[in-house]
């Protein structure tokens, strides 16, 4: 019979058993694979959440509307007379209708708030009310001469002032928020600028 010999370890020779990287390989492998994934699993849900939303169609209307930069004379100029010839369209088409002209007036009142320069911003709201009343003498219906017509553009205004409120609230808001996002703007423009000097180096 055949006997399987052994072969006995020589001196200074260890037996080769495999090294804990080496077990450790495949299980580090698929972590690895399984991290990835996970990663780019992350980072696909984190782009998709990232995604810009929608923009609503007005917002856009607005952007792709020319940005003119008006003084306060010119804006309140520009809305009077706006509005004293849609005060006319709207009495020669719709016979005066007040509904229309108060909602021209609230466009008009952003269109206003919107073009005028940030060194005038304060007068957009003051401007607006003005051009309320020069647009409304088309519709107001007065007869009698000068007097009649004062009279009549005096009822108008006391009985369509919630489009006059309306219109200046909309311009006042405006107004603000411009004004707000302008003085971020600088406030930021400075840290930069301070963070940026020499001195503003740590």
């Amino acid at each position: 019979m055949e006997q399987y010999r052994t072969r006995t370890p020589q001196r200074g020779q260890r037996p080769r058993t495999p090294g804990p990287a080496a077990s450790r390989a495949p299980i580090g492998g698929a972590a690895g694979a399984a991290g990835a994934a996970v990663s780019g699993e992350s980072a696909a849900v984190y782009r998709a959440a990232g995604r810009t939303r929608p923009v609503p169609p007005v917002v856009l209307a607005l952007r792709r509307l020319p940005s003119p930069r008006l003084t306060g004379l010119g804006g309140g100029l520009l809305a009077a007379a706006l509005m004293f010839a849609l005060g006319g369209l709207d009495w020669l088409l719709l016979d005066g209708s007040p509904a229309v002209y108060g909602v021209l007036f609230l466009l008009v009142s952003a269109v206003t708030a919107f073009w005028v320069r940030p060194a005038d911003l304060v007068t957009a709201p003051i401007c607006v009310p003005i051009a309320f009343a020069v647009g409304i003498v088309p519709i107001a219906g007065g007869a009698g001469g000068f007097g009649g017509q004062t009279m009549a553009v005096v009822t108008a205004l006391a009985l369509h002032a919630g489009w006059l409120y309306a219109g200046t609230l909309v311009a006042g808001v405006i107004a603000t928020v411009r004004r707000v996002r302008l003085m971020r703007s600088r406030r930021t423009l400075k840290k930069s600028g301070s963070g940026s000097g020499p001195g503003g180096r740590r």
